[in-house]
Protein backbone atom coordinates (compact mmCIF):
# COMPACT_ATOMS: atom_id res chain seq x y z
CA UNK A 1 0.00 0.00 0.00
CA UNK A 2 1.38 3.26 -1.00
CA UNK A 3 0.69 6.41 0.85
CA UNK A 4 -0.07 9.76 -0.41
CA UNK A 5 -0.58 12.96 0.89
CA UNK A 6 -2.63 16.40 -0.27
CA UNK A 7 -4.12 19.15 1.65
CA UNK A 8 -5.98 22.76 0.49
CA UNK A 9 -8.00 21.46 -2.35
CA UNK A 10 -10.21 24.12 -2.13
CA UNK A 11 -12.97 22.69 -4.32
CA UNK A 12 -14.28 26.14 -4.34
CA UNK A 13 -13.00 26.32 -7.72
CA UNK A 14 -13.77 25.34 -11.16
CA UNK A 15 -10.09 23.83 -11.70
CA UNK A 16 -9.63 22.57 -8.78
CA UNK A 17 -12.68 20.08 -9.44
CA UNK A 18 -11.23 19.31 -12.34
CA UNK A 19 -8.47 18.38 -11.61
CA UNK A 20 -10.25 16.27 -8.82
CA UNK A 21 -12.27 14.77 -11.67
CA UNK A 22 -9.43 13.48 -13.99
CA UNK A 23 -7.68 11.24 -11.32
CA UNK A 24 -7.15 8.25 -11.91
CA UNK A 25 -9.34 5.83 -11.20
CA UNK A 26 -7.39 2.80 -11.18
CA UNK A 27 -4.06 3.52 -10.18
CA UNK A 28 -4.53 4.08 -6.44
CA UNK A 29 -7.19 1.60 -5.74
CA UNK A 30 -4.88 -0.18 -3.44
CA UNK A 31 -3.71 2.83 -1.69
CA UNK A 32 -4.28 5.55 0.94
CA UNK A 33 -4.44 9.06 1.02
CA UNK A 34 -4.26 12.11 3.90
CA UNK A 35 -5.96 14.81 2.86
CA UNK A 36 -4.96 17.45 5.36
CA UNK A 37 -8.01 20.08 5.00
CA UNK A 38 -9.42 22.88 3.67
CA UNK A 39 -11.80 21.47 1.15
CA UNK A 40 -14.99 22.85 0.76
CA UNK A 41 -16.67 25.13 3.72
CA UNK A 42 -19.48 23.87 1.61
CA UNK A 43 -20.95 20.71 2.63
CA UNK A 44 -22.68 19.95 -0.45
CA UNK A 45 -18.92 20.41 -2.19
CA UNK A 46 -16.89 18.13 0.41
CA UNK A 47 -19.64 15.33 0.20
CA UNK A 48 -18.28 15.09 -3.65
CA UNK A 49 -14.78 15.84 -2.88
CA UNK A 50 -15.35 12.73 -0.58
CA UNK A 51 -16.99 10.08 -2.72
CA UNK A 52 -14.40 11.56 -5.85
CA UNK A 53 -11.26 10.44 -3.61
CA UNK A 54 -12.68 7.25 -2.22
CA UNK A 55 -13.60 5.95 -5.48
CA UNK A 56 -10.08 6.34 -6.25
CA UNK A 57 -8.82 5.29 -2.55
CA UNK A 58 -8.87 2.10 -0.49
CA UNK A 59 -8.80 4.52 2.14
CA UNK A 60 -8.93 8.38 2.83
CA UNK A 61 -8.01 9.99 6.01
CA UNK A 62 -9.28 13.20 6.84
CA UNK A 63 -9.13 16.41 9.74
CA UNK A 64 -10.58 19.80 8.85
CA UNK A 65 -9.35 22.67 7.89
CA UNK A 66 -10.29 26.38 8.92
CA UNK A 67 -12.30 26.83 5.53
CA UNK A 68 -14.33 23.57 6.24
CA UNK A 69 -15.43 24.96 9.49
CA UNK A 70 -16.85 28.41 8.13
CA UNK A 71 -20.48 28.63 8.79
CA UNK A 72 -20.83 31.87 6.92
CA UNK A 73 -22.75 30.23 3.92
CA UNK A 74 -23.98 26.78 5.43
CA UNK A 75 -26.46 28.01 7.95
CA UNK A 76 -24.63 26.59 10.79
CA UNK A 77 -25.11 27.98 14.40
CA UNK A 78 -21.27 28.03 15.08
CA UNK A 79 -18.24 26.23 13.68
CA UNK A 80 -18.50 23.49 16.38
CA UNK A 81 -21.77 22.97 14.89
CA UNK A 82 -20.02 22.83 11.72
CA UNK A 83 -17.32 20.36 12.86
CA UNK A 84 -19.98 17.65 13.89
CA UNK A 85 -21.62 18.02 10.46
CA UNK A 86 -18.08 17.80 8.62
CA UNK A 87 -17.50 14.42 10.87
CA UNK A 88 -20.75 13.27 9.69
CA UNK A 89 -20.17 13.71 6.25
CA UNK A 90 -16.78 12.35 6.38
CA UNK A 91 -18.39 9.27 8.11
CA UNK A 92 -21.02 8.78 5.73
CA UNK A 93 -18.74 8.48 2.99
CA UNK A 94 -16.61 6.28 4.78
CA UNK A 95 -13.59 8.72 4.93
CA UNK A 96 -11.65 8.09 8.32
CA UNK A 97 -11.30 10.60 10.68
CA UNK A 98 -9.96 8.46 13.63
CA UNK A 99 -6.41 6.42 13.57
CA UNK A 100 -6.22 4.07 10.71
CA UNK A 101 -4.13 1.10 11.12
CA UNK A 102 -2.58 -1.18 8.19
CA UNK A 103 -0.04 -3.80 9.03
CA UNK A 104 2.79 -2.46 11.21
CA UNK A 105 1.69 1.41 9.95
CA UNK A 106 -0.31 3.37 12.25
CA UNK A 107 -1.84 6.99 10.70
CA UNK A 108 -3.21 9.08 13.30
CA UNK A 109 -5.16 12.91 12.75
CA UNK A 110 -4.36 15.63 15.00
CA UNK A 111 -7.19 17.89 15.20
CA UNK A 112 -5.55 21.32 16.17
CA UNK A 113 -6.30 25.84 15.87
CA UNK A 114 -4.14 28.37 16.51
CA UNK A 115 -3.89 29.81 19.85
CA UNK A 116 -1.13 32.27 19.46
CA UNK A 117 1.83 30.56 20.70
CA UNK A 118 3.50 31.49 17.25
CA UNK A 119 2.84 34.89 18.31
CA UNK A 120 0.37 37.76 18.80
CA UNK A 121 -1.90 38.83 16.45
CA UNK A 122 -1.85 42.62 14.97
CA UNK A 123 -4.81 44.72 14.40
CA UNK A 124 -4.07 43.99 10.45
CA UNK A 125 -4.35 40.49 10.92
CA UNK A 126 -7.30 40.82 13.13
CA UNK A 127 -9.25 42.71 10.30
CA UNK A 128 -7.75 40.83 7.32
CA UNK A 129 -8.28 37.08 8.22
CA UNK A 130 -11.59 35.74 7.01
CA UNK A 131 -11.30 33.40 10.12
CA UNK A 132 -12.81 36.22 12.46
CA UNK A 133 -15.63 36.64 9.96
CA UNK A 134 -16.44 33.12 8.77
CA UNK A 135 -15.67 30.86 11.78
CA UNK A 136 -18.14 31.39 14.79
CA UNK A 137 -17.66 30.05 18.28
CA UNK A 138 -20.10 29.57 21.78
CA UNK A 139 -20.11 32.25 24.03
CA UNK A 140 -16.68 31.99 26.30
CA UNK A 141 -14.62 30.14 23.75
CA UNK A 142 -11.18 32.34 22.68
CA UNK A 143 -8.13 31.05 20.88
CA UNK A 144 -7.39 29.18 23.38
CA UNK A 145 -10.51 27.24 24.16
CA UNK A 146 -10.89 26.38 20.81
CA UNK A 147 -7.45 24.85 20.31
CA UNK A 148 -7.93 22.87 23.58
CA UNK A 149 -11.26 21.91 22.40
CA UNK A 150 -9.99 20.10 19.17
CA UNK A 151 -6.40 18.86 21.02
CA UNK A 152 -8.37 17.28 23.68
CA UNK A 153 -9.77 14.96 21.47
CA UNK A 154 -6.03 13.58 19.50
CA UNK A 155 -5.20 10.23 20.52
CA UNK A 156 -2.71 10.04 23.24
CA UNK A 157 -0.04 6.61 23.32
CA UNK A 158 -0.88 4.01 24.36
CA UNK A 159 -4.08 3.51 22.02
CA UNK A 160 -5.34 0.59 20.16
CA UNK A 161 -4.97 1.89 16.69
CA UNK A 162 -1.34 3.15 17.40
CA UNK A 163 -0.31 0.49 19.85
CA UNK A 164 2.75 -1.72 18.75
CA UNK A 165 2.85 0.22 15.47
CA UNK A 166 6.46 0.31 13.68
CA UNK A 167 5.56 3.37 11.52
CA UNK A 168 3.58 6.14 13.06
CA UNK A 169 2.41 9.03 10.84
CA UNK A 170 0.85 11.90 12.15
CA UNK A 171 -1.24 14.83 10.00
CA UNK A 172 -2.88 18.33 11.10
CA UNK A 173 -4.30 20.67 8.95
CA UNK A 174 -2.11 23.58 11.04
CA UNK A 175 1.02 23.80 11.47
CA UNK A 176 2.93 21.94 15.12
CA UNK A 177 6.13 24.57 14.57
CA UNK A 178 6.76 27.82 13.30
CA UNK A 179 10.38 26.82 12.31
CA UNK A 180 8.48 24.89 9.51
CA UNK A 181 8.00 28.42 7.39
CA UNK A 182 11.28 28.87 5.60
CA UNK A 183 13.72 31.88 6.27
CA UNK A 184 13.27 33.42 2.64
CA UNK A 185 9.31 34.39 4.01
CA UNK A 186 9.24 38.17 3.52
CA UNK A 187 8.80 40.35 6.62
CA UNK A 188 5.62 41.41 5.06
CA UNK A 189 4.10 38.02 5.05
CA UNK A 190 5.26 36.49 8.49
CA UNK A 191 2.38 38.79 9.67
CA UNK A 192 -0.13 35.50 9.31
CA UNK A 193 2.05 33.62 11.44
CA UNK A 194 0.11 33.80 14.92
CA UNK A 195 -2.75 31.74 13.00
CA UNK A 196 -0.52 28.91 11.22
CA UNK A 197 -1.05 26.72 14.85
CA UNK A 198 -0.06 25.78 17.88
CA UNK A 199 3.11 24.26 19.34
CA UNK A 200 0.48 21.76 21.48
CA UNK A 201 0.25 19.75 17.86
CA UNK A 202 4.12 19.49 18.69
CA UNK A 203 4.04 18.03 22.17
CA UNK A 204 1.02 15.67 20.74
CA UNK A 205 3.03 14.03 17.45
CA UNK A 206 5.95 13.50 19.50
CA UNK A 207 4.24 12.14 22.53
CA UNK A 208 2.78 9.35 19.72
CA UNK A 209 6.15 8.12 18.59
CA UNK A 210 5.37 9.67 15.16
CA UNK A 211 8.25 10.09 12.52
CA UNK A 212 6.62 11.50 9.82
CA UNK A 213 4.01 14.42 10.35
CA UNK A 214 2.13 15.69 7.20
CA UNK A 215 0.26 19.46 7.33
CA UNK A 216 -1.37 21.83 5.40
CA UNK A 217 -3.02 25.47 5.99
CA UNK A 218 0.36 27.48 5.39
CA UNK A 219 0.07 27.14 1.23
CA UNK A 220 4.32 26.71 1.33
CA UNK A 221 5.11 23.13 0.00
CA UNK A 222 8.39 21.47 1.80
CA UNK A 223 9.97 18.73 3.08
CA UNK A 224 12.05 18.94 6.17
CA UNK A 225 13.56 16.58 8.80
CA UNK A 226 13.53 18.36 12.09
CA UNK A 227 14.65 16.24 15.54
CA UNK A 228 14.00 13.03 13.98
CA UNK A 229 10.62 13.71 12.43
CA UNK A 230 10.12 14.60 8.72
CA UNK A 231 7.67 17.10 8.18
CA UNK A 232 5.48 17.31 4.71
CA UNK A 233 3.32 19.93 2.97
CA UNK A 234 2.07 19.59 -0.01
CA UNK A 235 -0.63 21.64 -0.49
CA UNK A 236 -3.01 21.76 -3.41
CA UNK A 237 -3.59 25.84 -3.56
CA UNK A 238 -5.53 28.39 -5.27
CA UNK A 239 -5.32 28.48 -8.94
CA UNK A 240 -3.98 31.36 -8.71
CA UNK A 241 -0.63 29.59 -7.16
CA UNK A 242 0.01 27.11 -9.68
CA UNK A 243 3.47 28.83 -10.18
CA UNK A 244 4.89 27.42 -6.99
CA UNK A 245 2.56 25.14 -5.44
CA UNK A 246 2.70 21.13 -6.43
CA UNK A 247 -1.17 20.91 -7.50
CA UNK A 248 -0.37 17.17 -7.42
CA UNK A 249 -0.48 14.30 -5.15
CA UNK A 250 2.64 13.52 -3.23
CA UNK A 251 3.80 9.74 -2.33
CA UNK A 252 5.27 9.96 0.55
CA UNK A 253 5.40 6.29 1.97
CA UNK A 254 4.99 2.30 0.84
CA UNK A 255 4.06 0.27 3.44
CA UNK A 256 4.28 -3.71 2.36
Amino acid sequence: MRVYAVSDLHLDYASNREWLEQLSRREYQHDALILAGDISDKLALLAEGFKALKDRFSAVLYVPGNHDLWVSRDGMRDSIEKFEAVRDVAIRHDVHVDPYRHGDLAIAPLLGWYDYSFGEPDDFLKGAWVDYRACRWPEGYDDAAVTRFFTDQNPVAPSSAIDGASKIITFSHFLPRIDLMPERIPTRHRKIYPVLGSTILETQLRQLGSSMHVYGHSHVNRQLTLDGVTYINNAFGYPSEAHFTGRRLLHIHTEP
